[in-house]
């Protein structure tokens, strides 16, 4: 089956978004490794399964370690993070970085401390600098 050359984050499953998140928080793991940190998983066998729809969708690849396979994204974590935050911008703010800032804001549990404040007007200027 042909690999996608691009994945994105619009065609994972819920299982499938779980599953990559595991791997982008404790490295590359297998089947069962990835059972043993995810609440609720499927059977190993099972979990083998999603983890070649996976790597058929492109966003994951495997090693062969001793009789073990060994799965890992195909993309670095702050590439995804990128293409799901611009995926999340275009889904929910209709391309809007302002509404989604403020969606932030308005939904955040905690104040800005003065620092984060200050650190954030400092990006503000520097996108107005770059003209962005």
């Amino acid at each position: 089956m042909p690999r996608s050359p691009a994945p994105t984050p619009d065609a994972l499953s819920r299982r499938e978004r779980q599953i990559l998140d595991v791997l982008y928080r404790h490295g590359p793991s297998s089947a069962g490794e990835v059972c043993a940190r995810l609440a609720g998983a499927p059977s190993e066998t099972a979990m083998r399964t999603l983890l070649r729809i996976l790597e058929d969708k492109g966003h994951v690849r495997h090693t062969r370690v001793g009789t073990r396979h060994v799965y890992a994204p195909t993309v670095a974590r702050d590439q995804a993070r990128a293409s799901a935050l611009r995926h999340l911008l275009g889904t929910f703010f209709g391309g809007s970085t302002r509404d989604a800032v403020a969606a932030l804001l308005d939904a955040s549990e905690r104040d800005l401390s003065p620092a984060e404040r200050e650190e954030l007007i400092a990006m503000i200027a520097d996108a107005r600098a770059r003209g962005a």
